[in-house]
């Protein structure tokens, strides 16, 4: 079951920092070249289909993690103990930190507060994340102590 769970948060993994890539590296920047009203029709779109694409990559992203972080929970009982405990609770923390990031945004979506600069920066954070959660997990199968 391990190597299922596995690929499977890989895959979820790529697709998730995959978008948000896009996002804040690409199209960030080609929405710019575009007159407002095509602008505001394509940022629309893109929104749409990538929440619904990506409630679904979250969902297997999340339940994957949860499962391969159980295989080692004896670890995380005492996260100093070594370096491989101390980083796998490190990545968590950074994955809870983003739960927190999305929870934000619904706040702000639904108090109407929602800016571009704050969208830019929810998007830029969460993807800092995501890359610090990457180095960390091939960082703690070499670190070993």
């Amino acid at each position: 079951m391990y190597p299922f769970l596995l690929v499977i948060h890989l895959l979820a993994a790529i697709a998730f920092i995959g978008t948000l890539f896009f996002e804040v590296v690409i199209w960030h920047h080609a929405r710019q070249q575009l007159p407002d009203a095509p602008q505001l029709t394509a940022d629309r779109a893109i929104a749409v289909r990538s929440r619904k694409v990506l409630h679904g990559v979250v969902l297997l992203l999340y339940g994957a993690g949860i499962s391969l972080a159980w295989q080692y929970r004896g670890a995380l009982n005492q996260p100093l103990a070594s370096s491989f405990g101390t980083l796998l609770s490190l990545k968590i923390l950074l994955a809870l930190s983003i739960i927190g990031h999305y929870l934000l945004l619904a706040y702000w979506l639904k108090s109407a507060r929602l800016t571009c600069a704050r969208a830019s920066w929810i998007r830029r954070s969460i993807l800092g994340h995501m890359v610090l959660i990457v180095i960390l997990a091939k960082t703690m199968f070499y670190w070993h102590g």
